[in-house]
């Protein structure tokens, strides 16, 4: 069995989905967002370490609030960067250097199943290098700045990257050393020529950014 170092991204302003503080804090099926995604990844045996990367202001809260849970839990808090590539090279610069694998989370995906995070951390062992992610299915098209369209895009070949997106550990920590922002670390890796498997997910894996994406999520716990 691998060992896993966890990376959990939650620096982010979370300005789209309009609440007060971070939507990392709102309450899923009673629970915090970001304690049901720490849940997924705490009781599993490959898992030696769990980083939650937070803004300097959300680590005060987050130290008061829920300081003895997350230490129950075996969760180490570092600080995010403006960027979420910043707030990645943070969490690299404290992985434990004698693990196999480093599984890249967004904090606020808590739907995500067991079965899927076995599946991407065994092809990253298999491959050094997978994520999650989903065919599109829809019919696609590309708008303007105004709001028309310009074409419609030819979806064969298209998927939407998810996470956990996980890699072997002097893999993505050599890729982050060149220096390179890209959209998500798969990118970040790719552009140093490696190669990178997808395992397919489903919708269901949500990334919740507003408010109909909590409702969403709340279906989807009810429906487990």
């Amino acid at each position: 069995m691998n060992s896993v170092s966890v990376i959990l991204p939650a620096a982010g302003s979370g300005k789209r989905f309009g609440a007060e503080s971070n939507k990392i804090f709102q309450l899923l099926g009673g629970r915090e967002i970001f304690l049901r995604t720490i849940d997924l990844f705490a009781g599993r045996d490959d898992v030696r370490q769990i980083l939650l990367v937070a803004s300097a202001a959300d680590i005060a809260e987050l130290h008061e609030r829920y300081g003895d849970q997350l230490a129950d839990l075996g969760v180490e808090l570092v600080q995010g960067g403006a960027e979420r590539s910043h707030s990645v090279r943070n969490a690299l610069a404290r992985v434990d250097s004698s693990v196999d694998l480093i599984c890249v989370h967004d904090a606020v995906r808590p739907c995500v199943r067991p079965e899927q995070i076995d599946a991407v951390l065994a092809k990253a062992s298999a491959t050094g290098a997978a994520i999650l992610a989903c065919p599109l299915h829809g019919t696609i098209k590309k708008v303007d700045g105004a709001g028309k369209i310009l074409q419609t895009v030819d979806r064969d070949g298209l998927w939407e990257a998810q996470t956990p997106q996980v890699f072997e550990r002097t893999l993505l920590i050599e890729a982050y050393d060149r220096g390179e922002n890209a959209t998500d670390d798969a990118e970040t890796v790719q552009r140093t020529g490696a190669e990178v498997a997808v395992v397919q997910s489903d919708p269901n894996n949500i990334k919740i950014t507003t408010q109909a994406d909590l409702t969403f999520a709340e279906t989807i716990l009810r429906s487990e």
